[in-house]
């Protein structure tokens, strides 16, 4: 009785953040990671900023922040969580609501290879509504997953990163979420790649370039 209770209250709180009754297998790396940065918190007089995505969020977060130093402060959720994995959801929950935030800008495309594009599409819903949920009021912005090098073998590829683009295209334009196209803003610049997937200084200024850009249009004045 007691583990059927448990099972019934998991699957009813999966479904209340957003997650389908039939969740997929849950697929993890061998090292997963999460780095979570809140700096000005006691500080109210600017517009609040969240960058949440991987590794090459991380990258350009620090060169984002001082593209919009004055203008607001940026905090970031770097995480190996992919969509599909519910972990990732309860990152959301946990971290979201320990400040407010006025726009939230987000990728998460770079990992969870073994999800296919048909779960990822199933599963992005449930991130945006976490997001709705736990930044009540925020403005949202969707980034597009960034090319690799060169393609890995059961692992990411250009061509399923393209597909996946273009599948959160589709549902960033029915849910009126602008998309910031970080995938065209530096697919021509191979020579910025510092390996197959990350990229050097110059890349990630590039990169942070556009995110600055985008999220100054949505920052409130305060």
């Amino acid at each position: 009785m007691q583990i059927l209770l448990l099972a019934a209250i998991t699957a009813a709180t999966l479904v209340a953040q957003g997650v389908p009754a039939q969740a997929p297998p849950i697929h993890r790396e061998n090292i997963e990671w999460t780095d979570v940065w809140f700096p000005s918190s006691n500080n109210h007089d600017l517009p609040r900023v969240l960058l949440i995505g991987d590794s090459i969020t991380r990258a350009y977060f620090t060169a984002v922040e001082e593209k919009l130093k004055g203008k607001a402060y940026v905090a970031r959720i770097a995480t190996s969580k992919a969509i599909g994995d519910p972990a990732l959801l309860t990152e959301i929950a946990a971290f979201l609501p320990q400040a407010k935030f006025d726009v939230v800008h987000f990728n998460i495309g770079m990992h969870g290879w073994d999800y296919t594009e048909d779960d990822y599409r199933k599963y992005f819903p449930a991130l945006v509504a976490a997001i709705r949920k736990h930044a009540p009021g925020a403005k949202l912005v969707w980034a597009t997953t960034t090319p690799v090098r060169k393609d890995r073998e059961k692992g990411a590829t250009n061509a399923r990163i393209e597909t996946r683009n273009a599948i959160v295209k589709q549902l960033a334009s029915s849910e009126k979420i602008p998309v910031d196209d970080l995938h065209a803003a530096i697919a021509q610049h191979v020579e910025m790649h510092s390996d197959d997937v990350h990229f050097n200084k110059e890349g990630s200024a590039l990169l942070a370039e556009s995110v600055a850009t985008e999220i100054a249009k949505l920052l409130p004045v305060k």
